[in-house]
């Protein structure tokens, strides 16, 4: 099926008046597009039905800009929870604004949206190339963060009192949406505010985004608490290693954390619902055939097995119950009723994980990601977010970006290749 309504239309400021100071590299020129699909039917479906194959801008230096850099400020905010990563994004916007255009007013608002609102009493943080030498070799982020929606006219009064031309807002799914309200706001009062988004979510959950910084260190993290729970599961009678990684609304990381060897013998995402009875029963064939099991359960799977709840936090998101604890008592409850004598361990990485320095992919992948930030900003793009397609960096507009999350397809290759190294059976209902 296609959408001839998707728009990959990014919003610009203005006309771009002055030549850009960089200098020995290749500028990329605006009608310079990726193609969304990549399937050839998909593209022929879109020329037979009379439209053109929806296409993403390519991200890059332009040769002329529409910020004078001599009297630009920028502004970076972290919003969220941890990943790892943040602060090699924040390094490289950084150091690009100075060095790529030579901008010398660089701010970094404190503990997320808080940071763009008075009463909050934060004072921003100065950034300078030597403010931010060596914040890539540390977790977490230097600016702090938060969650929880801030007034968009509050914010903008803040960014305008500073002078701020660009912000650039580093997190997932809720900063996003924020962004794009910031944008409105400043559109609203003519106030041109390029606000560009670099995505931050650890779950690699974003539309249109093929993958964003820190899941690779998360999936590689996930695995060595995979291999623990392996090791423990393989020297007991019955052993089970039941580890729970992190994925609300999308299973990538235990998708992919079960892909990196053969050890896992079960993958529970939300994607793919179960009940506990057929859960249960696999478990216990598994255990007659192989002696042991492993287990990965995304934290959001099986959220219909437990009490539903109103709760909400900061952000607006449902708080989920923890299908990790349930499982666990529910496998020892089930094999203390059948009689079988069983040793289960229980492992829960993910704020190990969550606060990891990034790994060395993930780290080039910021730095790409922070560079063409301050490129697209430079250029009077805004409302928009930066991420890559087809193994380059892209332009999204920010309201393609949020209006769905990115999941596992069910029928996809991705879970049938889980299913084909797990051996779990495709319905357990």
């Amino acid at each position: 099926m296609i959408d001839l309504e998707l728009d990959f239309t990014i919003e610009r400021l203005g006309a771009c008046r002055f030549p850009s100071p960089m200098r020995g590299g290749r500028f990329t020129d605006d009608r310079e597009r990726i193609l969304y699909h990549s399937r050839f039917e998909e593209i022929r479906a879109y020329i037979d039905a009379g439209g053109e194959p929806p296409a993403l801008e390519v991200a890059g230096p332009r040769e002329r800009i529409f910020f004078d850099p001599g009297r630009t400020a920028c502004g970076i905010v972290t919003c969220g929870g941890l990943c790892p990563g943040i602060n090699d994004v924040i390094r490289a916007i950084t150091l690009s604004l100075y060095h790529h255009y030579g901008i010398g007013q660089v701010y970094g608002f404190r503990y997320g949206y808080e940071g763009l609102v008075r009463s909050h009493g934060h004072t921003p943080l100065r950034l300078t190339p030597e403010a931010v030498d060596n914040i890539g070799e540390m977790g977490g982020t230097i600016l702090g963060s938060s969650r929880g929606p801030q007034q968009p006219v509050e914010m903008v009064d803040y960014l305008q009192e500073h002078e701020i031309g660009i912000l650039f807002t580093i997190g997932g799914d809720g900063t996003l949406k924020g962004a794009g309200a910031l944008a409105a706001e400043a559109r609203r009062r003519g106030y041109p505010l390029s606000v560009i988004g670099i995505p931050k979510t650890i779950d690699n959950d974003i539309s249109f985004i093929e993958r964003t910084f820190g899941f690779e260190t998360a999936v590689a993290e996930a695995q060595r608490a995979i291999y623990a729970a392996h090791v423990e599961a393989a020297g007991a009678r019955n052993g089970i290693g039941l580890v729970k990684l992190m994925g609300r609304d999308s299973g990538f990381i235990a998708a992919y954390a079960s892909l990196v060897d053969s050890q896992v013998g079960f993958c529970l995402i939300p994607e793919a619902p179960f009940s506990l009875a057929g859960f249960l029963g696999a478990l216990e064939k598994r255990l007659e055939e192989r002696g042991h099991a492993v287990i990965v359960v995304a934290e959001g799977a099986g959220q219909e097995l437990l009490a539903a709840t109103a709760e909400r936090d900061m952000s607006g998101n449902i708080r989920y119950g923890d299908i990790g604890t349930f499982l666990r008592d529910a496998i020892q409850n089930h094999f203390v009723r059948s009689a079988r004598g069983i040793t289960l361990k229980y492992i829960d990485p993910s704020y190990i994980i969550r606060s990891r320095p990034a790994n060395t992919h993930d780290s080039a992948l910021c730095l790409l990601l922070g560079h063409n930030a301050v490129h697209a900003g430079m250029s009077g793009r805004t409302n928009m977010v930066v991420g890559t397609w087809h193994h380059q960096i892209t332009h999204v507009p920010i309201a393609l970006a949020t209006r769905a999350r990115q999941k596992i397809d069910p029928q996809g290759w991705v879970w049938s290749s889980v299913l084909a190294s797990t051996g779990q059976p495709r319905e357990m209902v």
